[in-house]
């Protein structure tokens, strides 16, 4: 359905591909991951986790700055600022206590986000050779195969995430 309706916009109109859309889920109390942003040690698991919630959502315009506020109808623009203080408080509320603090008076979920991104989106030598120690250090030790797969799979996805190899067959 269209925005508009005569010079009126219903917000109650929206389409569910809308990116201004809400689904009655949509609530800024319910956790969009389970998982906490620490910092540079889990920033990238973090960050895809959130990145695929918020593409679920139709809600990841609000983070890399494609949704833009509407200046010239206040409705849309209200509903944008809606929107968007959801958003925020689902990144707010996947990040620890002390990132938390940091972050509490932002008031752009796509500021938050790039602030997030450059200061923990780092290849940090010590957490890189931490994963490798673990995966070096990995032993089934009465855990099922599959269990121990899984842990060793979803330790070297961490790894090749933070590591780029350059590509020299170009």
């Amino acid at each position: 359905m269209s925005r508009t309706e005569g010079d009126n916009v219903l917000i109650s109109k929206l389409d569910f591909g809308d990116p201004l859309y809400f689904h009655p889920s949509d609530i800024s109390s319910t956790p969009i991951i389970t998982l906490k942003l620490t910092g540079t040690e889990n920033y990238r698991v973090w960050s895809c986790a959130m990145t695929l919630a918020l593409q679920t959502k139709n809600k990841m315009g609000f983070v890399n700055g494609k949704v833009k506020r509407d200046k010239t109808n206040a409705i849309l623009g209200n509903q944008w600022d809606r929107c968007n203080s959801v958003v925020l408080s689902w990144i707010l509320g996947t990040i620890s206590e002390e990132l938390y603090l940091g972050q509490v008076y932002s008031t752009i979920a796509s500021e938050v986000w790039t602030e997030l991104k450059e200061t923990y989106d780092k290849v940090d030598g010590a957490v890189i050779f931490n994963l490798h120690k673990k995966i070096n250090s990995i032993t089934q030790n009465g855990s099922s195969l599959s269990e121990y797969y899984h842990t060793l799979n979803s330790l070297w996805k961490q790894f090749d995430a933070m590591v780029h190899i350059p590509d020299n067959t170009q």
